[in-house]
């Protein structure tokens, strides 16, 4: 079988470039030792949480099932909920920046 070259318009040189060449490195570093250890409660505090809460609606009555199910959910919403954190973070930290600067 032969084979296609394949011409798109962003493999082209033109529409090619790279954000990791125009990006400058942080001035500070991002995280401490302090706001890891925040998230890491904060985390495991949510992840019990929801668990006590996700493991009642499991529908069996066999408690392996609702065990690996209850975990299997909360371990879902437990990274978007760290996603979330972060992205907080990075936005709380870009606005107290923005106010120092004026």
């Amino acid at each position: 079988m032969a084979s296609i070259p394949l011409n798109f318009p962003w493999t082209n040189g033109a529409f090619c470039f790279s954000f990791l060449e125009s990006m400058k490195p942080p001035e500070q570093k991002l995280t401490t030792p302090l706001s890891l250890a925040v998230d890491a409660v904060l985390v495991i505090v949510f992840f019990l949480y929801m668990y006590s809460v996700l493991s009642t609606h499991v529908p069996s009555h066999d408690p392996h099932m609702i065990l690996l199910w209850g975990i299997i959910t909360t371990s879902c919403l437990t990274a978007v909920f760290w996603l979330a954190l972060q992205m907080f973070r990075v936005v709380y930290r870009f606005q107290r920046q923005s106010k120092g600067k004026r």
